[in-house]
């Protein structure tokens, strides 16, 4: 449990990258209710906007702005963390939600492949947060939010880069939690199992992976996002307001959390044997969030 006091949302401006739809905007929507004025980064302007207005017309006395950035492409991330600064010399907390997916196994994965899938997962995260970080440490009460995933605990086949990213993300969370709790700044990190999104619409498949089988994997990913979007902004806004260092969400994040701790060099085998023994009785899957 943290000894920093409750976040209080109303106190200023929250920052929520990913926010044209699923969980970043979820998010966005319970942060609004709770009196935060918002800064919306994502690279769907269309979407961004629409999520915008719906906001802005459901709570006309906040403030609701909107970026369109490629967090992959760090000029503009620098730009966008340029605007950012130049209208807010404070900032309250700030969300690194938005992440992208990459399906095959590391063999026959491209190099530029992989690290497309660190630069949004990961670096992007890093930058802003570097960024930003003297506008979220202005004054005590602030906090962080780094979402990594169920893949940031335990690390299967086929997801080299995006466990990599997720368990980068992770130890950045976990190394800033100790580093910014004397400023009175809080960090959560976030590790959601299989939550309903586009991620799978939108995830990509190695170029050297077949097509067929790039459309199974797919398919097969898609089954496994059961969890709700806005249950899960729940959770985590949840997490936020009493200062959770971590929030997993789901069974399907919770089980392999137990198993990483009890197996740390076989979770995934002792996993494997666990889903195949009780598949017939709806065993949690690994998914991404």
């Amino acid at each position: 449990m943290s000894s920093l006091s409750p976040f209080r949302f109303a106190e200023g401006t929250a920052v929520v990258t990913g926010a044209a739809g699923g969980m970043g905007e979820e998010i966005a929507k319970l942060l609004a209710v709770r009196g935060s004025d918002l800064v919306l980064l994502d690279r769907d302007g269309d979407r961004l906007e629409s999520v915008a207005s719906a906001i802005r017309d459901r709570h006309p006395g906040l403030t609701v702005e909107t970026i369109v950035v490629d967090l992959a492409d760090r000029d503009a991330l620098d730009a966008a963390a340029r605007q950012v600064l130049s209208a807010h010399a404070e900032i309250r907390l700030l969300v690194n939600n938005a992440g992208v997916a990459l399906g095959g196994d590391f063999a026959r994965l491209t190099l530029d492949e992989f690290e497309w899938v660190m630069d949004i997962n990961f670096r992007a995260p890093v930058r802003l947060t570097h960024h930003l970080l003297p506008a979220l440490t202005a004054r005590p009460g602030g906090h962080l939010v780094n979402v990594s995933s169920l893949f940031g605990l335990i690390a299967p086949p086929g997801q080299s880069a995006y466990s990599s990213s997720k368990f980068a993300i992770r130890g950045f969370s976990e190394v800033l939690r100790s580093e910014l709790e004397t400023s009175g700044t809080g960090v959560t990190t976030v590790h959601p199992g299989g939550i309903k999104t586009r991620i799978a619409e939108t995830a990509r498949v190695g170029v050297n992976i077949p097509a067929e089988e790039a459309e199974k994997g797919k398919r097969d990913f898609q089954k496994l996002l059961t969890f709700p979007a806005d249950k899960a902004a729940e959770l985590i806004v949840d997490g936020i307001e009493k200062r959770r260092g971590r929030v997993l969400i789901g069974i399907s994040a919770k089980v392999p959390d137990v198993l990483a701790r009890l197996f740390p060099a076989n979770s995934m085998k002792v996993f494997a044997k666990l889903v195949g023994a009780s598949g017939r009785r709806s065993a949690p899957s690994p998914a991404n969030r």
